[in-house]
């Protein structure tokens, strides 16, 4: 997320950006997590109620099945938009065993605000101390080809991307890419907790929130529930903050969040407590320079 630093107004303002429910996650973790359109629009009503003005989706048939088809994206979209006029849209581009012209069929289709953007190909899974077993294990494919196609494929139609960071390998590989031309407007995600890029030790945020680009909007997605301090240290670095039930089910007192608006709480509690201020959806759009990356793919 890419600020210019002009307007001093927003420079304590912190977005909360919403994982509504992810792909991975099922009923039999969390009973909360949304299936249906009619249920995504519900909790991303809670969240924006909360605080929230970003809601980050994976797509899903009304059973829960993962799904990317451009009119189960859609569908979901129409119903938060119907619900929440005036939310940022999010949209996932990470699957396994798709092929790329798939995962990003429904951002030329639907020209969300914002597309995430994994920044490599890595192991990535969960592991349970208690089960001593993986949760799930599997590669994600991402090559540097099939990273510049998808910025070609959003900033054509005027969706700003989102890099999803993992490790310092992910960072860096951002500076060839600016230096090519392809990413301009954009914004960075450190992502800690997933086992195969970097863990949440609060020592790593600090490090890789300094090898972001000067000038670039960064936020912090921690896994599990050292993301509540990884949430009060971002503020304090700078950076904003996700959370949802895609990242964590679990409020900072242990007790499972009944809905998405629960963990938007306490993310804006934090928020407040360190002296910031939730971004209002207007000055988010501001701060992301969204109408900026819609111009950009109509000077092209």
């Amino acid at each position: 997320m890419e600020r210019n630093g002009k307007d001093e107004k927003l420079k304590d303002k912190v977005i909360i950006t919403c994982a509504l429910s992810g792909a991975v996650a099922n009923r039999t973790q969390c009973p909360y997590i949304p299936y249906t359109p009619e249920e995504y629009a519900a909790e991303a009503k809670r969240a924006f109620e909360a605080g929230c003005t970003v809601v980050h989706i994976h797509a899903r048939r009304p059973d829960g099945t993962p799904s990317y088809l451009v009119e189960d994206f859609k569908n979901i979209v129409e119903a938060i938009k119907a619900e929440v006029p005036e939310m940022i849209i999010n949209l996932s581009t990470g699957a396994v065993g798709l092929p790329r012209e798939a995962r990003i069929a429904h951002v030329i289709e639907l020209k969300p605000d914002i597309a995430a953007l994994n920044m490599g190909t890595m192991n990535y899974a969960k592991y349970s101390p208690k089960r001593k077993n993986w949760v799930f294990a599997f590669e994600f494919i991402n090559s540097i080809w099939d990273i510049e196609y998808f910025i070609e494929n959003m900033v054509k139609v005027g969706t700003k991307p989102e890099c999803e960071c993992f490790d310092l390998g992910h960072i860096e590989t951002i500076y060839p890419l600016m230096d090519k031309g392809l990413l301009k407007i954009f914004q960075v995600s450190i992502i800690l907790g997933v086992v195969g890029g970097a863990s949440a030790d609060p020592r790593n945020l600090v490090y890789l929130s300094t090898r972001v680009p000067p000038g670039a909007e960064w936020q912090v997605i921690g896994i599990s529930r050292e993301q509540w301090g990884l949430v009060m240290q971002s503020v304090l670095l700078g950076g904003h903050v996700r959370v949802g039930f895609e990242d964590n089910f679990y409020l900072p007192d242990g007790e499972m969040a009944k809905s998405n608006g629960e963990l938007v709480e306490a993310a804006a509690r934090i928020v407040k407590e360190v002296g910031k201020e939730i971004a209002s959806p207007e000055e988010a759009r501001k701060i992301l320079r969204l109408d900026e990356a819609r111009k950009l793919a109509q000077s092209n």
